[in-house]
């Protein structure tokens, strides 16, 4: 008597891998960037105040220097390859359109309510939509400031564009100050949905 094997469907995954790999080495990237960062800052502050010695990294101006410009190629290569591919994929159009700032506090109000629907992890909410729409916004211009103070000759037409060398600086600092304040945001909501930071990792 012959039997019949049904094979189980595969489940698709939440995030692709190339998405997965992106996202975590943005992630540790990132953190050197910011903590370089600061160290940078503390050697020629351009505010009023110091970050601490133990959440900065390269302990001065040139051991910040070299690790922010190591960090750098990292980001700028791999934020290349995860918008490539969410053009192309289509992805990115899928997940954040449309943004809405309506939506976004529709959505935070039920969030705050416990109301806000987490059954779905492939489909971004308001808030999401809005937040990762506006970091990859920060990180377009971290990047268009951090050129204009690295070749402030080469890159002339770019630092006028932001005013001179110092607003460039106030612009870029401005940006860092927005990307820390998403990944706050963005770490507090994975554990507060902890599927959706093991979908980060294992797919599904």
């Amino acid at each position: 008597m012959a039997t019949r094997i049904f094979a189980r469907p595969r489940r698709q995954p939440i995030h692709s891998l190339i998405v997965r790999c992106c996202h975590w080495i943005n992630a540790v990237a990132m953190i050197v960037m910011i903590s370089s960062g600061w160290a940078i800052h503390n050697a020629d502050p351009i505010a009023p105040f110091r970050f601490p010695d133990g959440i900065i990294l390269g302990g001065g101006l040139i051991g910040g220097l070299q690790w922010h410009f190591a960090a750098m190629w990292v980001l700028a290569i791999n934020g290349l390859i995860y918008l490539m591919y969410g053009i192309a994929s289509g992805r990115l159009s899928r997940k954040l359109r449309p943004v809405s700032l309506r939506s976004a506090l529709t959505d935070a109000s039920a969030a705050l309510r416990g109301q806000l629907s987490h059954a779905d992890l492939s489909v971004y909410n308001g808030v999401q939509r809005l937040l990762y729409a506006g970091v990859i916004g920060l990180g377009i211009l971290i990047v268009a400031s951090g050129l204009a103070i690295w070749k402030p000759v080469q890159f002339g037409w770019l630092t006028w564009l932001f005013g001179d060398f110092d607003w460039a600086r106030i612009v870029h600092f401005s940006a860092m100050t927005g990307i820390v304040l998403f990944v706050l945001v963005h770490v507090a909501m994975s554990l507060l949905v902890p599927r959706s930071l093991l979908a980060m990792i294992r797919g599904a």
